[in-house]
């Protein structure tokens, strides 16, 4: 396909079928979310052989959008945790967990490999309840880490998912971006029961 823009032409290239499809509810079912992962759950429900490997945890610098959900200045040291979901044997995302290092850097979230039993669990024996999130989606050109990482075809977008989750007292918990490879995700919508619109 090839798009005009201004005087340069330029040819994107996406594949018609892709290669797995998974679906990611919008909002997440709260039985879920508090489930040992989400995306094992989801796509457990819907057939897919699910998988997740840590890619890395440790410090690193807060960037310009998930510095203000963490309340800390751009370019603060806060702790990441980054994941590759597969479906299929099919990367079809990268989840990144933030945390502020003040209050996590000697917990066990800052510890390498998966938090067992759950993420969840850990954040209550810290004697954190959750208060509310708030999810913002863009739709975006991938950096070449997600290209790579994904293994997107040329021309592909990704959609950006950030949450970002505050305890009963509004300190900032949990910072989850999740990107996905656009092709490879069905968003569903959830709406208050019995009261859908078209």
């Amino acid at each position: 396909m090839r798009e005009k823009l201004g005087e340069r032409a330029v040819t994107v290239s996406v594949s018609r079928t892709p290669k797995v499809v998974v679906r990611r509810a919008l909002p997440t079912d709260p039985a879920v979310r508090s489930s040992v992962s989400l995306f094992l759950v989801e796509a457990e429900k819907q057939g897919l052989k699910a998988g997740r490997r840590m890619l890395y945890v440790g410090p690193e610098p807060a960037n310009e959008h998930v510095a203000p959900c963490l309340r800390v200045a751009a370019g603060e040291e806060i702790i990441a945790r980054r994941k590759l979901m597969t479906a299929n044997d099919i990367p079809v995302r990268i989840a990144t967990s933030f945390f502020r290092a003040d209050l996590f850097g000697q917990t066990r979230i800052a510890e390498p490999e998966f938090v067992k039993p759950s993420l969840q669990s850990a954040l209550n024996a810290l004697g954190y309840a959750f208060g509310h999130a708030e999810e913002t989606l863009t739709a975006r050109v991938p950096t070449s880490f997600e290209i790579e990482t994904l293994d997107l075809d040329p021309g592909e977008w990704v959609v950006q998912i950030l949450r970002a989750s505050y305890s009963s007292e509004d300190t900032p918990v949990h910072i989850l971006e999740t990107i996905c490879a656009a092709s490879r995700h069905i968003f569903p919508i959830g709406q208050v029961a019995e009261h859908d619109e078209f």
